[in-house]
């Protein structure tokens, strides 16, 4: 899977009618959105399309619902790719939560002009077993924070309450995106593969080297995790393919 991916802007405009409540009422600079004829655009619903007949670990008839996005650490502008891919899945009309558990980095509250007062970290270090989602101006698309960073991200996402997060996700919408920090660098991609259902790996063409992108695939199925597929970034695409 092919994305010539453009850098998200964090300028955003607004919707009518919003109030100043904490949910994210601003519709993001993202290519799905201000640039939908084109051929990233267009690559994300297909991305989207071979997400839905994605086939389970292990042969198992649970389907493929959470999805973390793991990146080879080479700057492929993962949180907008995680952004993209989820307001697509939204406008196919499924129900859509955005995890933003780059705890170290958050990035989605930006994307998404959102408080980050709260979220994924206060969740994971408190006792409260309510999700404090935030709505977006995207149509079906709900976004948890990061939420404040924490002293120990890692422990925190290896912890039996991250996937009561996950379980609580999987009630709350028909598809889970998570973005996470890369897979080389911190354990704490590692620990939430193991907790999902599937993960896609990040590779950014003419930047990710062939050891580094073996390396974080063999950590990926160290830790059991349901490699569904390669997403290729930055590659030159022959846009005649897509003069239709």
């Amino acid at each position: 899977m092919s994305i010539e991916t453009t850098r998200a802007a964090t300028t955003t405009t607004t919707t009518p009618g919003t109030g100043t409540d904490r949910a994210a009422r601003r519709v993001p600079d993202l290519t799905i959105l201000s640039q939908p004829d084109s051929p990233a655009a267009e690559a994300y619903r297909t991305l989207r399309t071979n997400l839905k007949f994605a086939t389970p670990a292990g042969g198992s008839d649970r389907p493929t619902r959470s999805i973390l996005l793991a990146d080879t650490g080479v700057g492929a502008d993962r949180p907008a790719i995680a952004a993209n891919l989820a307001v697509a899945l939204a406008q196919a009309g499924d129900t859509t939560l955005l995890i933003d558990a780059d705890l170290r980095h958050p990035g989605q509250h930006t994307l998404f002009s959102a408080a980050n007062d709260a979220g994924a970290s206060t969740f994971l270090r408190g006792e409260d077993n309510t999700l404090p989602l935030l709505a977006t101006a995207v149509p079906n698309l709900s976004l948890l924070a990061a939420g404040p960073p924490p002293p120990n991200p890692a422990e925190l996402l290896a912890a039996d309450r991250f996937r009561l997060l996950l379980a609580l996700a999987r009630e709350a919408a028909a598809y889970t995106i998570i973005d996470a920090p890369p897979v080389t660098a911190v354990a704490d991609a590692l620990a939430i593969a193991a907790a999902t259902d599937g993960v896609l790996l990040l590779v950014r063409a003419g930047r990710t080297r062939r050891p580094a992108a073996q390396r974080a695939k063999e950590q990926l199925l160290r830790v059991g995790a349901n490699l569904l597929g390669v997403i290729l970034t930055d590659a030159k695409v022959d846009r005649g393919v897509y003069r239709y």
